[in-house]
């Protein structure tokens, strides 16, 4: 919105159209266009979720979802990258990676093992060996 603002002012200060009136009703009319789509999106999720498009799971339960990769264009490299600017060294440590309309990813991490479940694992472990 803005880079389009600044072109439409840009263009009355010194292209064919030097007045300041056109350049304030180009400005002006921008504003207004940027203003109803955003009211009309609000009050209407369905046309927003449409415009602006859902957000798509690409880790689940520690699982990479190739396909979804493959559908926002993301490779495996890339989220590995988005990961570690978040503070996961490893896609062991995710539970789930949601990428967001605007193109922000959202990691949940693991929960931490408790004391009592490694003493369960423990247990198991035991009992297998004997």
């Amino acid at each position: 919105m803005l880079l389009l603002l600044a072109n439409v002012v840009q263009n009355a200060v010194i292209g064919n159209d030097n007045s300041l009136l056109g350049g304030l009703f180009g400005a002006a009319l921008l504003v207004l266009g940027n203003y109803l789509l955003v009211r009309y999106t609000f009050f209407h999720p369905r046309f927003g979720r449409t415009l602006q498009g859902r957000s798509t799971t690409l880790v689940e339960d520690g699982r990479v979802d190739h396909r979804a990769l493959r559908r926002e264009l993301v490779s495996r490299a890339e989220l590995a990258a988005a990961l570690r600017r978040e503070g996961i060294d490893d896609l062991e440590e995710v539970d789930r990676v949601v990428l967001d309309p605007e193109g922000t990813l959202t990691p949940t991490k693991k929960p931490a093992p408790t004391l009592e479940d490694v003493l369960e694992r423990l247990d198991r472990i035991e009992r297998k060996l004997s």
